[in-house]
């Protein structure tokens, strides 16, 4: 059960603090098929046998490429507008390395408003591969990370980490559907107590308690 230990203010708007927004609607359906398929990309090329010959080709396709996106680059920090099913608005760096919308590297993990917080699926490839077969700690961390910053941001404001304890229940597979679950468990001031974990096979494989530091809002 969420507790609040004092009234908690309405989210700041990015653009407070002078950062740029774009709506998740406004991005291009073309760019989101690219992210899609650079993602498929970089999980083929850690896993490849191909020959020299076809490497050095296509080593040659992705610099011309890479060249010829290298323009008109966003602004860092561009956070991107999303509206959750509930009618929630959400913001969210859209390069984030976990759910960033256009970041090819993020697995992606999307996340829900539910009773009690937030919840989401996400399926792990070898891209975040660790132990044989099974997701790297670190990622494992990251999407607790996650999932507790973004309730955090939802059901109180905006904040940053500022402790994450990861419990490590059993080990996280590749290639199994994952449940992860964010809630706030608590406020006190500026103070914001929450917690996770993630399924698998309806399983707690990792679970956090973390602290977040809720940001100031400018006058």
């Amino acid at each position: 059960m969420t507790v609040h230990t004092q009234p908690v203010a309405e989210a700041p708007d990015p653009r407070s603090f002078g950062l740029p927004v774009v709506e998740d609607g406004s991005i291009p359906a073309e760019l989101r098929s690219l992210v899609s398929r650079v993602h498929d990309l970089i999980d083929v090329v850690a896993n490849t046998g191909a020959d020299r010959e076809t490497l050095a080709e296509a080593a040659a396709v992705v610099e011309d490429l890479t060249g010829r996106l290298d323009v008109d680059r966003r602004q860092i920090g561009t956070m991107v507008e999303r509206t959750m099913s509930d009618g929630t608005t959400e913001y969210g760096t859209i390069t984030n390395i976990v759910s960033g919308d256009t970041s090819p590297v993020a697995p992606p993990l999307f996340l829900e408003r539910v009773p009690g917080g937030l919840r989401g699926e996400v399926t792990l490839n070898t891209i975040y591969q660790g132990p044989p077969g099974l997701a790297h700690g670190g990622w494992v961390a990251a999407l607790l990370d996650q999932a507790v910053g973004s309730a955090s941001a939802v059901e109180t404001s905006p904040g940053l980490t500022a402790k994450l304890e990861v419990n490590y229940r059993r080990p996280t597979p590749l290639f199994t559907p994952l449940e992860v679950i964010g809630r706030v468990d608590r406020t006190e001031g500026r103070k914001v107590f929450v917690s996770g974990e993630i399924r698998a096979h309806g399983e707690v494989t990792a679970e956090a308690t973390a602290l977040m530091i809720r940001v100031q809002i400018p006058e």
